[in-house]
């Protein structure tokens, strides 16, 4: 076999790989943290917002009714 003969230049580093595929576990960790966190507003920012427009009214409608009524 003729890629038996080529060698490549040098022994393989182990800590450089090791310190690579750390630094690769911690970025995709940080992306999938991300990712999740993005789901999760994204899920819930519609229930959000129509809670929200619901306090909203209330504290516009109690304060007009209760003065209306004086």
């Amino acid at each position: 076999m003729a890629e038996e003969g080529i060698q490549t230049a040098g022994p393989i580093r182990m800590t450089a790989i090791n310190r690579m595929m750390d630094s690769i576990r911690y970025k995709a960790q940080i992306l999938a943290r991300t990712t999740k966190l993005e789901s999760g507003i994204m899920g819930s920012g519609i229930l959000g917002f129509a809670a929200g427009i619901i306090v909203a009214m209330l504290l516009i409608v109690i304060p007009v009714l209760i003065l209306g009524m004086i």
